[in-house]
């Protein structure tokens, strides 16, 4: 297939929502199927890149010298715009209905939100750490939008906070970058590395600070501690939105970033064994500990999952920063499943608070009763958190832990054990919101109205798609991960 649909594919998102910006008297109806229109042809085309890849890159253009955007599709670009492409048109639906009843500036809205599906398209076809970066900060500009999009006083801090937070990761990043134009033989991504090692050998420890000032300032948009304060509090935005900062656009971009970081450009083999390896796993496990223990003490229900989100994503790093390709396995098998877990916890949790209005613990004891669908499809989604078998979520865990036991890193038993302790706290924060749904006691005071039901199809529709695919996951894991093992050992 031609490599120039790899620009066709960004560019109908990105214009498409542009243009959305003047419909401001389009009715609603007529904005939901623009809207749906654009997305489901930007994901068919991305499907038919995926099984039809273009091997030739393709230039946008050329800034100075060596310093190009371009595209290419390789294996991991793959995955992940496989993964946004199937999740964005089912989003879509959802949004519509959650929408529904703010009038104020929609078009503006699904304008934003459409274009972050083209600039997550354009993190996952970038061909060189250059273009990721330039996706990577466009990212930021078109999301802080949607972070704001209610314009109440928490919604305004907490857009600013997250714009602070992504600028100052994007300044850390931006000195890796010109160390990898330095130190390497091309900024192209090549799996096992493009550092030129004659150069690197007479300053090896300010390469290695490099990553780690690259490996935290991508990790700014993975929430990785302490630069995860932004998440919780971006929780203020509307349902939808933080949907994708949680699950697919903003958080999977850091954690994919990190992989391409790690895998791609510095190289496992050069950092395996070094401080700055270290650093990077210590640092995940900490996140790790401290996100699963906030969350069980967290009683606001969309705050609560902010903070499981933290704790999942440093999964991912985890297994990035094991260097070898069962930790690449474990990290990309977990950034597939933990995007379908977390978008049906989130939406399931809108739902919740679009039909009743109870955002707290306390507020939807016994609801489950009365929204059956969306409890139901909750309990899949936090029994698949928790790892426990056979759902989607096991699969990914049991990846990291064998990539830990097998690393011959004097701290994979450590995160073997924080893997445990995190599973253990995911049981709880997630077996409480299901049990006080499910099983109220008899002394539960909440009483519950006719409007306290489950959603309309917009909304259901795209839960229960995701909850199936949880268990889908599950039980027929092997083709995905035999994918993600052929591009882990450079074979796909």
């Amino acid at each position: 297939m031609n490599s120039v649909f790899l620009i066709i594919a960004v560019l109908i998102p990105l214009l498409g929502g542009a243009a959305l910006f003047l419909a401001k008297d389009l009715e609603y109806k007529r904005l939901q199927v623009i809207c749906e229109i654009l997305t489901v042809l930007t994901s068919i085309l991305v499907w038919t890149l995926v099984f039809h890849r273009p091997e030739e890159e393709i230039l946008l253009f050329q800034l100075t010298g060596n310093l190009r955007i371009i595209l290419k599709l390789d294996g991991l670009g793959c995955i992940f715009a496989g993964l946004v492409a199937f999740l964005w048109p089912l989003a879509n639906l959802y949004a519509f209905e959650y929408m529904s009843h703010d009038e104020k500036r929609r078009h503006v809205f699904f304008g934003f939100y459409i274009m972050t599906y083209g600039v997550t398209l354009g993190i996952a076809f970038a061909g060189n750490i250059l273009t990721l970066y330039f996706f990577y900060e466009l990212l930021t500009l078109v999301t802080v939008y949607l972070v704001m999009h209610p314009m109440h006083k928490k919604a305004i801090r907490a857009s600013r906070m997250y714009l602070y937070y992504s600028l100052g990761g994007a300044a850390f990043a931006f000195l890796s970058i010109i160390c990898l134009t330095i130190f390497g033989d091309t900024t192209n991504f090549v799996l096992g590395g493009v550092l030129d090692m004659e150069k690197v050998s007479a300053h090896p420890n300010w390469v290695l600070t490099m990553f780690l000032l690259a490996f935290c300032g991508f990790g700014v948009k993975a929430a990785l501690f302490p630069f995860h304060g932004w998440l919780p509090r971006a929780s203020v935005a509307p349902t939808p939105v933080t949907a994708l900062l949680h699950a697919v656009a903003v958080v999977k971009s850091g954690a994919f970033a990190i992989i391409r970081i790690i895998y791609y450009s510095y190289g496992a083999d050069f950092l395996r064994g070094t401080w700055a390896q270290y650093v990077v796993m210590a640092m995940a496990m900490l996140t790790i500990l401290y996100a699963s223990t906030m969350a069980v003490k967290e009683i606001h229900l969309k705050r609560r999952l902010a903070y499981s989100t933290i704790s999942n994503l440093s999964y991912i790093l985890l297994g990035a920063t094991m260097m070898t390709p069962l930790g690449m396995i474990g990290a990309v098998s977990h950034l597939v499943m933990h995007a379908f877990m977390k978008i049906c916890g989130f939406f399931c949790v809108g739902a919740v608070m679009h039909q009743t209005d109870r955002n707290y613990l306390a507020e939807i004891e016994g609801l489950g009763r009365k929204m059956p669908v969306i409890f139901g499809c909750f309990t899949i989604a936090g029994i698949s958190l928790a790892g426990i078998p056979p759902m989607a979520g096991f699969i990914s865990k049991w990846n990291i832990g064998t990539a830990a036991l097998m690393s011959e890193n004097p701290l994979g038993y450590a995160a073997m054990g924080v893997l445990l302790y995190s599973a253990f706290m995911t049981a709880i924060y997630m077996g409480v919101i299901i049990l006080k749904a499910w099983f109220p006691r008899k002394t539960c005071t909440n009483t519950f109205s006719e409007k306290d039901r489950d959603p309309n199809w917009k909304m259901k529709l795209p839960i229960l798609v995701f909850a199936c695919m949880l268990i889908c996951l599950g039980l027929f894991s092997r083709p995905l991960v035999n994918v993600i093992k052929a591009i882990a050992y450079g074979n796909l």
